[in-house]
């Protein structure tokens, strides 16, 4: 690849706690990717299009509010919608097992729990750019 792997990190909805999101930004930045962290509150609708504008490779969306079961479906909705289906959603926070196999079922990527080693998320996204994106 000729560039760095650009992230887009996301806090949706109303969960205002984004120190695990700012940490993971920060661990992928030290892997060598572009992060582009979009802040607290966002909608689905602004995810996507800031992921669209950022040129991303994959979309990060962390997540401690209860609300996977209706935020990560309407942003891989529109992600099909407008085309990105050479982008990665992961994303990560307290989601149960089952909503995790649900989620990966629509098309999700790996989901990951509160403690994981940001190296495995790091090297997660990686695999799966180089596998799936072409430049």
């Amino acid at each position: 690849m000729n560039r760095p792997l650009r992230v887009l990190v996301a806090k949706v909805g109303l969960d205002g706690h984004d120190r695990g999101a700012k940490v993971i930004a920060t661990a992928l930045r030290d892997a060598g990717m572009e992060v582009i962290y979009t802040g607290l509150r966002q909608t689905p609708e602004m995810v996507v299009n800031a992921a669209l504008q950022e040129d991303v490779d994959a979309i990060g969306i962390s997540i401690l509010s209860g609300a996977h079961m209706t935020v990560f479906p309407k942003v891989i909705s529109l992600m099909k919608e407008k085309g990105m289906n050479d982008v990665l959603l992961t994303g990560g926070g307290i989601i149960p097992d089952d909503d995790i196999k649900h989620l990966n079922d629509l098309g999700v990527g790996k989901l990951f729990h509160p403690g994981t080693n940001t190296h495995e998320i790091a090297d997660y996204i990686g695999s799966w750019v180089k596998e799936h994106r072409s430049f």
